[in-house]
């Protein structure tokens, strides 16, 4: 808000402000430059004075009168009620001078403040975290390491990934809200990721976030020309993965049981071409989320790509291996769904 100390009792307007508002020192960050810097009590203010590090001041002068009545329900009229008190205020030519008053209107102002617009600190952290998982997607994809190198690295990446951050950091609760399930197998969510600074707008890996009711299931199947992997957002799988040992035939798949094990929020699993090729997540709570990422035609010289559904429930062979009938998308999911 601005003043004018030069004229007595001026009305002033300030934004609706709730209770505890975390973008007070949001604003600050972002706009201490441009505001002379004063003491709160008394100001001793100069021409000399440098703005320093989103003190008490700096909200004095910036703030005092909407923090005072952030609990209002509509626009605040408030009046100085001595010379003292506006002396502690910075006056509309000052305000100008510092470009504020042309950088930011009233309205710009509440908006601001209704929608929380300056996003969460969090961003460039997470923001950096995507942007490894894409040079590592880029390496893999260039043949500049293998895939087993890519599962490892990246492996490590969802080792270190802070899950309340990146919850915030896709909207997570907003891209949930009013959510309607699938009677069979998964709901794909897309979504985009947030800009910042050091993403690039064009990722080389693909992600969605699955979603599941109680007993529904990613329903078992292997992958041609890809590398994926699972992080578990919310909720509780039972979750099971199978090296693909080779394929006979046309119609079925020799597999090699590897994981097989509960998986909860934060955990996570990676498959390529050369190891836990395939595997299936069946939900054990009642809401259940996967954040799925995917690197697609690694290998340029092969033609084949996509999902390659099975049963697993096969005949047993020697040393744990199971000969897996391929199914349709529809017989995969009437069964296992």
């Amino acid at each position: 808000a601005t003043q004018n100390a030069n004229i007595g009792n001026r009305r002033r307007l300030v934004p609706r402000l709730r209770p505890g508002n975390a973008l007070l020192p949001r604003l600050c960050l972002i706009f201490q430059p441009l505001i002379p810097h004063a003491e709160p009590a008394p100001p001793q203010r100069t021409a000399s004075s440098q703005p320093e590090a989103c003190d008490a001041g700096f909200y004095y002068n910036t703030f005092n009168i909407a923090a005072k009545y952030a609990q209002a329900s509509r626009p605040i009229v408030a009046i100085p009620k001595s010379k003292e008190r506006m002396m502690n205020v910075i006056s509309r030519r000052e305000f100008s001078k510092q470009t504020l008053g042309s950088l930011l209107t009233f309205s710009l102002l509440q908006t601001v403040f209704s929608n929380e617009a300056f996003g969460s600190e969090i961003a460039p952290i997470t923001g950096k975290w995507f942007s490894d998982v894409n040079e590592l997607s880029k390496d893999v994809r260039g043949g500049k390491i293998k895939q087993l190198q890519w599962q490892e690295k990246l492996e490590q990446l969802m080792s270190q990934v802070d899950l309340p951050e990146l919850l915030k950091f896709i909207d997570f609760e907003k891209l949930i809200t009013n959510l309607e399930f699938s009677e069979r197998g998964e709901r794909a969510i897309q979504h985009k990721l947030p800009e910042v600074e050091g993403l690039p707008t064009e990722l080389v890996f693909g992600h969605q976030i699955f979603a599941f009711k109680k007993d529904r299931s990613v329903v078992p199947h292997g992958h041609n020309n890809m590398a994926t992997a699972f992080l578990i957002l919310q909720g509780d799988f039972h979750g099971r993965h199978y090296d693909r040992v080779e394929d006979p035939d046309d119609d079925h798949m020799i597999i090699r049981p590897t994981i097989d094990r509960q998986f909860e929020a934060g955990s996570f699993s990676t498959i390529s071409d050369n190891k836990d090729n395939v595997h299936w997540f069946k939900a054990l709570s009642e809401t259940a989320f996967i954040f799925n990422i995917h690197v697609v035609n690694i290998d340029p010289e092969n033609k084949l790509g996509g999902r390659v559904y099975i049963d697993p429930d096969g005949e047993k062979l020697s040393e744990g291996r199971i000969r897996a009938t391929k199914m349709t998308p529809h017989e995969a999911h009437k069964k296992y769904g």
